[in-house]
Protein backbone atom coordinates (compact mmCIF):
# COMPACT_ATOMS: atom_id res chain seq x y z
CA UNK A 1 0.00 0.00 0.00
CA UNK A 2 1.59 3.59 -1.31
CA UNK A 3 2.33 5.64 1.61
CA UNK A 4 0.62 9.66 0.99
CA UNK A 5 3.01 12.16 -0.12
CA UNK A 6 2.54 13.64 4.12
CA UNK A 7 5.20 11.63 5.50
CA UNK A 8 7.96 13.17 4.03
CA UNK A 9 11.15 12.00 5.61
CA UNK A 10 11.18 8.11 5.78
CA UNK A 11 14.25 6.41 8.49
CA UNK A 12 15.68 2.76 7.13
CA UNK A 13 16.40 0.77 10.17
CA UNK A 14 15.15 1.66 14.07
CA UNK A 15 18.02 0.76 16.04
CA UNK A 16 19.54 3.37 18.28
CA UNK A 17 20.90 5.40 15.41
CA UNK A 18 16.98 5.12 13.61
CA UNK A 19 15.27 6.16 16.15
CA UNK A 20 17.04 8.61 17.69
CA UNK A 21 16.96 10.44 14.13
CA UNK A 22 13.33 10.12 13.75
CA UNK A 23 12.62 11.48 17.37
CA UNK A 24 14.86 14.74 16.61
CA UNK A 25 13.23 15.33 13.20
CA UNK A 26 9.91 14.63 14.42
CA UNK A 27 10.65 17.37 17.60
CA UNK A 28 11.65 19.84 14.39
CA UNK A 29 8.31 19.28 12.84
CA UNK A 30 8.98 16.45 10.65
CA UNK A 31 6.81 13.86 8.94
CA UNK A 32 8.54 10.69 9.64
CA UNK A 33 8.29 7.22 8.91
CA UNK A 34 10.76 5.08 10.35
CA UNK A 35 10.85 1.30 8.65
CA UNK A 36 12.85 -1.70 9.87
CA UNK A 37 11.99 -5.35 9.04
CA UNK A 38 12.13 -5.84 12.72
CA UNK A 39 10.53 -4.61 15.72
CA UNK A 40 12.47 -1.07 17.30
CA UNK A 41 15.53 -2.11 19.07
CA UNK A 42 15.26 -5.77 18.50
CA UNK A 43 18.63 -5.91 16.23
CA UNK A 44 22.28 -4.71 17.32
CA UNK A 45 21.13 -2.55 19.34
CA UNK A 46 19.42 -4.88 21.67
CA UNK A 47 22.38 -7.20 22.71
CA UNK A 48 25.17 -4.81 23.19
CA UNK A 49 27.54 -4.14 26.37
CA UNK A 50 25.31 -0.83 27.30
CA UNK A 51 28.08 1.54 28.06
CA UNK A 52 27.82 5.07 27.49
CA UNK A 53 32.00 5.22 26.53
CA UNK A 54 32.57 8.41 26.40
CA UNK A 55 36.47 7.68 26.36
CA UNK A 56 36.25 4.84 23.36
CA UNK A 57 38.08 7.08 21.01
CA UNK A 58 41.02 3.99 20.63
CA UNK A 59 39.92 2.33 17.61
CA UNK A 60 40.71 -1.60 17.18
CA UNK A 61 43.90 -1.07 14.75
CA UNK A 62 46.57 0.32 16.67
CA UNK A 63 49.83 0.10 15.79
CA UNK A 64 51.32 -3.01 15.96
CA UNK A 65 48.47 -5.09 15.23
CA UNK A 66 49.58 -6.07 11.78
CA UNK A 67 52.49 -8.28 13.16
CA UNK A 68 50.35 -9.53 15.92
CA UNK A 69 47.07 -10.25 14.83
CA UNK A 70 47.88 -13.56 13.23
CA UNK A 71 48.97 -14.92 17.03
CA UNK A 72 45.67 -13.76 18.11
CA UNK A 73 43.87 -15.58 15.59
CA UNK A 74 45.63 -18.92 16.74
CA UNK A 75 45.75 -17.98 20.59
CA UNK A 76 42.88 -19.44 22.65
CA UNK A 77 43.23 -16.50 25.23
CA UNK A 78 42.84 -13.79 22.97
CA UNK A 79 38.76 -13.08 22.00
CA UNK A 80 39.53 -12.99 18.22
CA UNK A 81 37.81 -15.48 15.93
CA UNK A 82 37.75 -16.05 12.19
CA UNK A 83 35.31 -17.93 10.25
CA UNK A 84 37.97 -19.61 7.89
CA UNK A 85 35.61 -20.52 5.00
CA UNK A 86 34.93 -16.85 4.80
CA UNK A 87 38.25 -15.61 4.73
CA UNK A 88 38.17 -15.31 1.00
CA UNK A 89 35.18 -12.85 0.86
CA UNK A 90 36.59 -10.83 3.93
CA UNK A 91 40.28 -11.08 2.57
CA UNK A 92 39.74 -7.35 0.68
CA UNK A 93 38.23 -5.72 3.74
CA UNK A 94 40.50 -7.21 6.00
CA UNK A 95 43.58 -5.72 3.94
CA UNK A 96 42.33 -2.13 3.74
CA UNK A 97 41.04 -2.23 7.83
CA UNK A 98 44.92 -3.33 9.40
CA UNK A 99 46.35 -0.73 6.68
CA UNK A 100 45.34 1.94 9.40
CA UNK A 101 47.08 0.15 12.66
CA UNK A 102 49.42 3.11 12.25
CA UNK A 103 50.44 5.66 14.41
CA UNK A 104 49.02 8.41 12.14
CA UNK A 105 45.73 7.04 11.88
CA UNK A 106 45.39 6.06 15.00
CA UNK A 107 45.23 9.61 15.79
CA UNK A 108 43.13 10.69 13.28
CA UNK A 109 40.54 8.54 13.86
CA UNK A 110 40.45 9.09 17.82
CA UNK A 111 40.07 13.01 16.80
CA UNK A 112 37.17 11.81 14.61
CA UNK A 113 35.09 9.58 17.05
CA UNK A 114 35.84 11.91 19.88
CA UNK A 115 33.11 14.56 18.93
CA UNK A 116 30.19 12.20 18.92
CA UNK A 117 31.57 10.25 21.69
CA UNK A 118 32.67 12.61 24.43
CA UNK A 119 29.09 13.94 25.75
CA UNK A 120 26.91 10.66 24.70
CA UNK A 121 25.43 10.92 28.50
CA UNK A 122 24.08 14.49 28.22
CA UNK A 123 23.16 13.17 24.55
CA UNK A 124 21.62 10.18 26.08
CA UNK A 125 19.51 12.20 28.74
CA UNK A 126 18.53 15.18 26.14
CA UNK A 127 16.85 12.65 23.88
CA UNK A 128 15.04 10.49 26.54
CA UNK A 129 14.41 13.03 29.25
CA UNK A 130 10.83 13.14 30.20
CA UNK A 131 10.12 10.27 28.59
CA UNK A 132 9.19 6.46 29.37
CA UNK A 133 13.10 5.75 28.05
CA UNK A 134 14.88 7.97 30.59
CA UNK A 135 14.67 5.35 33.22
CA UNK A 136 16.61 3.08 31.70
CA UNK A 137 19.38 5.44 31.41
CA UNK A 138 22.02 5.54 34.42
CA UNK A 139 24.98 7.76 35.12
CA UNK A 140 28.03 5.85 36.40
CA UNK A 141 31.64 5.28 36.96
CA UNK A 142 32.84 2.66 34.19
CA UNK A 143 36.00 0.52 34.89
CA UNK A 144 39.20 -0.82 33.25
CA UNK A 145 39.85 -4.45 35.55
CA UNK A 146 43.90 -5.51 34.93
CA UNK A 147 45.61 -8.46 36.43
CA UNK A 148 48.15 -6.17 37.55
CA UNK A 149 50.24 -3.09 36.72
CA UNK A 150 52.05 -4.14 34.29
CA UNK A 151 48.68 -5.26 32.03
CA UNK A 152 47.79 -1.50 32.89
CA UNK A 153 50.79 0.08 31.54
CA UNK A 154 50.92 -2.07 28.40
CA UNK A 155 48.09 -0.38 27.39
CA UNK A 156 50.31 3.07 27.60
CA UNK A 157 49.71 4.44 24.07
CA UNK A 158 45.67 3.81 24.37
CA UNK A 159 45.95 5.22 28.00
CA UNK A 160 47.59 8.31 26.46
CA UNK A 161 45.33 8.98 23.33
CA UNK A 162 42.37 8.96 26.33
CA UNK A 163 44.56 11.43 28.00
CA UNK A 164 44.79 13.59 25.45
CA UNK A 165 41.46 14.01 24.62
CA UNK A 166 40.70 14.46 28.21
CA UNK A 167 39.94 11.30 29.79
CA UNK A 168 42.05 10.52 32.48
CA UNK A 169 41.68 7.63 35.22
CA UNK A 170 41.63 6.93 38.45
CA UNK A 171 43.94 3.87 39.32
CA UNK A 172 43.06 1.49 42.21
CA UNK A 173 45.68 -1.12 43.27
CA UNK A 174 46.08 -4.12 45.40
CA UNK A 175 43.39 -5.18 48.07
CA UNK A 176 41.06 -1.71 47.39
CA UNK A 177 40.24 -3.42 43.93
CA UNK A 178 38.10 -5.75 45.77
CA UNK A 179 37.11 -3.38 48.44
CA UNK A 180 35.44 -1.08 45.88
CA UNK A 181 34.22 -4.35 43.77
CA UNK A 182 33.89 -7.36 45.94
CA UNK A 183 32.79 -9.59 43.27
CA UNK A 184 35.82 -9.26 41.28
CA UNK A 185 38.77 -12.19 41.36
CA UNK A 186 41.51 -11.51 43.60
CA UNK A 187 43.74 -11.91 40.53
CA UNK A 188 42.55 -8.22 39.68
CA UNK A 189 44.66 -6.08 41.11
CA UNK A 190 44.57 -2.84 39.18
CA UNK A 191 41.39 -1.02 38.56
CA UNK A 192 41.53 2.40 35.91
CA UNK A 193 37.86 3.84 36.75
CA UNK A 194 36.50 6.18 34.56
CA UNK A 195 34.51 9.29 35.73
CA UNK A 196 31.65 10.94 34.14
CA UNK A 197 30.36 7.69 31.89
CA UNK A 198 27.29 5.88 31.75
CA UNK A 199 24.94 2.94 30.68
CA UNK A 200 21.92 1.68 29.55
CA UNK A 201 19.92 -1.19 31.94
CA UNK A 202 18.02 -2.49 29.26
CA UNK A 203 19.18 -1.61 25.65
CA UNK A 204 16.52 -3.18 23.53
CA UNK A 205 13.74 -2.13 25.95
CA UNK A 206 15.16 1.11 26.03
CA UNK A 207 15.13 1.90 22.53
CA UNK A 208 11.60 0.24 22.27
CA UNK A 209 10.30 2.69 24.46
CA UNK A 210 11.67 5.77 22.92
CA UNK A 211 10.50 3.83 19.38
CA UNK A 212 6.62 4.31 21.55
CA UNK A 213 7.43 7.64 21.81
CA UNK A 214 8.12 8.57 18.76
CA UNK A 215 4.68 7.08 17.61
CA UNK A 216 2.94 8.92 20.69
CA UNK A 217 4.49 12.23 18.94
CA UNK A 218 2.75 11.83 15.73
CA UNK A 219 5.59 9.44 13.87
CA UNK A 220 4.82 6.25 12.46
CA UNK A 221 6.40 3.07 12.63
CA UNK A 222 6.62 0.33 9.64
CA UNK A 223 7.81 -3.15 9.55
CA UNK A 224 8.75 -3.69 6.12
CA UNK A 225 11.74 -5.05 4.10
CA UNK A 226 13.37 -1.79 2.34
CA UNK A 227 14.27 -2.79 -1.30
CA UNK A 228 15.49 0.16 -2.89
CA UNK A 229 15.36 3.54 -3.22
CA UNK A 230 13.46 5.89 -6.12
CA UNK A 231 15.35 8.82 -7.09
CA UNK A 232 14.28 11.44 -10.08
CA UNK A 233 17.20 13.38 -11.82
CA UNK A 234 19.46 11.86 -9.06
CA UNK A 235 17.03 12.93 -5.86
CA UNK A 236 15.21 10.58 -3.55
CA UNK A 237 11.80 10.67 -4.26
CA UNK A 238 10.33 7.63 -2.66
CA UNK A 239 11.57 4.25 -1.05
CA UNK A 240 10.36 1.04 -2.04
CA UNK A 241 9.67 -2.18 0.42
CA UNK A 242 8.19 -5.33 0.37
CA UNK A 243 5.19 -3.78 1.26
CA UNK A 244 4.76 -0.73 -1.08
CA UNK A 245 6.44 2.49 -1.98
CA UNK A 246 6.65 5.25 0.37
CA UNK A 247 6.75 9.12 -1.28
CA UNK A 248 9.49 10.92 0.86
CA UNK A 249 11.44 14.53 0.15
CA UNK A 250 14.44 12.81 1.95
CA UNK A 251 15.08 9.62 3.30
CA UNK A 252 17.84 8.39 5.67
CA UNK A 253 19.96 5.17 5.61
CA UNK A 254 20.60 4.13 9.55
CA UNK A 255 20.25 -0.11 9.12
CA UNK A 256 23.55 -0.72 10.19
CA UNK A 257 25.70 -3.55 8.16
CA UNK A 258 22.31 -4.31 6.31
CA UNK A 259 22.61 -0.54 5.09
CA UNK A 260 25.45 -1.76 2.89
CA UNK A 261 23.59 -3.21 -0.04
CA UNK A 262 21.05 -0.56 -0.39
CA UNK A 263 24.24 2.06 -0.80
CA UNK A 264 25.17 -0.06 -3.74
CA UNK A 265 21.69 1.01 -4.86
CA UNK A 266 23.05 4.49 -4.63
CA UNK A 267 25.63 3.87 -6.24
CA UNK A 268 28.40 3.32 -3.95
CA UNK A 269 30.29 0.52 -2.43
CA UNK A 270 31.10 0.48 1.12
CA UNK A 271 33.94 -1.72 2.52
CA UNK A 272 31.38 -2.46 5.17
CA UNK A 273 31.91 -6.21 7.17
CA UNK A 274 30.05 -7.38 10.44
CA UNK A 275 31.98 -7.93 13.94
CA UNK A 276 30.11 -10.24 14.91
CA UNK A 277 29.65 -10.07 19.09
CA UNK A 278 28.16 -12.45 21.25
CA UNK A 279 26.67 -11.55 25.31
CA UNK A 280 25.46 -14.18 27.79
CA UNK A 281 23.19 -13.28 30.30
CA UNK A 282 23.27 -14.58 34.21
CA UNK A 283 19.60 -14.31 34.88
CA UNK A 284 19.47 -13.00 38.48
CA UNK A 285 22.96 -13.28 39.31
CA UNK A 286 24.43 -13.60 43.12
CA UNK A 287 26.84 -10.82 42.28
CA UNK A 288 26.95 -7.99 40.26
CA UNK A 289 29.57 -5.16 39.92
CA UNK A 290 28.22 -1.72 40.94
CA UNK A 291 29.41 -0.36 37.86
CA UNK A 292 30.17 -1.65 34.19
CA UNK A 293 33.51 -3.04 33.84
CA UNK A 294 35.63 -3.74 30.94
CA UNK A 295 37.65 -7.11 31.71
CA UNK A 296 40.65 -6.27 29.72
CA UNK A 297 42.41 -10.08 29.73
CA UNK A 298 38.84 -10.47 27.68
CA UNK A 299 37.99 -7.74 26.19
CA UNK A 300 34.59 -8.31 27.30
CA UNK A 301 31.95 -6.21 29.52
CA UNK A 302 30.49 -7.05 32.45
CA UNK A 303 27.41 -4.95 32.77
CA UNK A 304 24.77 -4.78 35.48
CA UNK A 305 21.28 -4.86 33.57
CA UNK A 306 17.74 -4.83 34.54
CA UNK A 307 17.56 -8.51 33.38
CA UNK A 308 20.54 -9.17 35.03
CA UNK A 309 24.48 -9.40 34.45
CA UNK A 310 25.54 -8.92 30.78
CA UNK A 311 28.80 -9.92 29.93
CA UNK A 312 29.44 -8.70 26.27
CA UNK A 313 32.25 -8.41 24.14
CA UNK A 314 34.50 -10.92 21.75
CA UNK A 315 35.58 -10.09 18.09
CA UNK A 316 34.40 -12.76 15.23
CA UNK A 317 35.09 -12.55 11.37
CA UNK A 318 32.30 -14.66 9.67
CA UNK A 319 29.68 -12.56 7.63
CA UNK A 320 26.25 -12.44 8.32
CA UNK A 321 24.64 -15.50 7.33
CA UNK A 322 26.50 -17.83 9.93
CA UNK A 323 24.64 -18.61 13.35
CA UNK A 324 26.27 -18.64 16.77
CA UNK A 325 29.45 -20.04 16.93
CA UNK A 326 30.60 -22.22 19.96
CA UNK A 327 34.57 -20.96 20.50
CA UNK A 328 33.40 -17.42 21.14
CA UNK A 329 30.80 -18.36 23.76
CA UNK A 330 33.28 -21.14 25.32
CA UNK A 331 35.92 -17.85 25.87
CA UNK A 332 33.26 -15.93 27.06
CA UNK A 333 32.01 -18.67 29.85
CA UNK A 334 35.99 -18.99 30.64
CA UNK A 335 36.74 -15.68 31.17
CA UNK A 336 33.61 -14.84 32.85
CA UNK A 337 34.23 -18.02 35.93
CA UNK A 338 37.82 -16.13 35.81
CA UNK A 339 37.17 -12.66 36.58
CA UNK A 340 33.86 -13.39 38.58
CA UNK A 341 34.72 -16.67 40.75
CA UNK A 342 31.58 -16.43 42.93
CA UNK A 343 28.98 -15.58 40.19
CA UNK A 344 26.12 -17.87 40.11
CA UNK A 345 22.66 -17.57 38.24
CA UNK A 346 19.52 -18.89 37.70
CA UNK A 347 19.37 -19.40 34.15
CA UNK A 348 21.68 -17.84 31.15
CA UNK A 349 20.79 -16.82 27.57
CA UNK A 350 23.47 -16.56 24.70
CA UNK A 351 23.01 -13.75 22.06
CA UNK A 352 24.83 -13.05 18.93
CA UNK A 353 24.93 -9.54 16.85
CA UNK A 354 26.67 -7.78 14.22
CA UNK A 355 28.50 -4.86 14.43
CA UNK A 356 28.73 -2.73 11.59
CA UNK A 357 32.46 -1.64 10.72
CA UNK A 358 34.28 0.25 8.34
CA UNK A 359 37.35 -0.26 7.79
CA UNK A 360 38.66 2.98 8.67
CA UNK A 361 36.63 2.71 12.07
CA UNK A 362 34.44 5.56 11.35
CA UNK A 363 30.73 6.06 10.91
CA UNK A 364 29.05 7.44 7.70
CA UNK A 365 27.05 10.48 8.83
CA UNK A 366 25.61 12.93 6.20
CA UNK A 367 24.08 13.24 2.75
CA UNK A 368 24.89 10.64 0.07
CA UNK A 369 25.97 12.35 -3.42
CA UNK A 370 23.43 15.21 -3.40
CA UNK A 371 20.60 12.85 -3.18
CA UNK A 372 18.42 13.38 -0.42
CA UNK A 373 19.63 10.07 1.26
CA UNK A 374 21.64 10.59 4.35
CA UNK A 375 23.74 7.74 6.11
CA UNK A 376 23.97 7.27 9.73
CA UNK A 377 25.97 4.07 10.02
CA UNK A 378 28.89 2.40 10.25
CA UNK A 379 29.83 2.83 14.02
CA UNK A 380 31.19 -0.37 14.65
CA UNK A 381 31.54 -0.23 18.76
CA UNK A 382 30.19 2.63 19.61
CA UNK A 383 26.65 2.60 18.04
CA UNK A 384 24.46 2.80 21.21
CA UNK A 385 27.05 5.81 22.76
CA UNK A 386 27.34 8.00 19.39
CA UNK A 387 23.56 7.26 18.46
CA UNK A 388 21.61 10.14 20.12
CA UNK A 389 24.58 12.76 18.78
CA UNK A 390 24.46 10.97 15.20
CA UNK A 391 21.16 11.27 14.80
CA UNK A 392 20.63 14.63 15.76
CA UNK A 393 23.53 16.03 13.40
CA UNK A 394 21.61 14.09 10.45
CA UNK A 395 17.85 16.03 11.62
CA UNK A 396 20.40 19.20 11.69
CA UNK A 397 21.41 19.02 8.26
CA UNK A 398 17.65 17.69 7.15
CA UNK A 399 16.61 20.80 8.72
CA UNK A 400 19.15 23.02 7.05
CA UNK A 401 20.86 23.80 10.30
CA UNK A 402 24.88 24.06 10.44
CA UNK A 403 26.17 21.76 13.02
CA UNK A 404 28.85 22.63 15.42
CA UNK A 405 31.31 19.97 14.77
CA UNK A 406 33.25 19.17 11.82
CA UNK A 407 31.51 16.16 9.66
CA UNK A 408 34.61 15.17 7.16
CA UNK A 409 35.80 12.55 9.31
CA UNK A 410 32.47 10.68 8.52
CA UNK A 411 32.36 11.85 4.60
CA UNK A 412 29.93 9.42 2.84
CA UNK A 413 31.84 9.68 -0.39
CA UNK A 414 35.47 9.08 1.27
CA UNK A 415 35.67 5.20 -0.04
CA UNK A 416 35.24 6.36 -3.97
Amino acid sequence: MAKAKENRIVVVGAGIVGVSTAIWLRRAGKDVTLIDKGAPGQGTSFGNAGLLAASSIVAVTVPGLITKSPKYLFDPNFPLFLRWSYLPRLTPWLIRFLSHANDKDTRRIAVGLAPILGDTVEQHLALARGTRAEKWVVESDVGYAYADRAGFDADAYSWGLRREAGFVPELIEGRAVQEREPCLSSDITLLAVMKNHGYIRDPGQYVADLADEFVEMGGTVLQADVRDFDLASGYVTAVETDKGRFDCENAVLTAGVWSKPLMKKLGLYIPLESERGHHILYKNPSVKPSMPIMITTGKFVATPMAMGLRCAGTVELGGLEAGQSKAPLAFLRKKVKASFPDLKAEGEEEWLGHRPSTTDSLPLIGEIRGTGVYAGFGHQHIGLTAGPKTGRLIADLIDGKRPNIDLSPYDTARFR
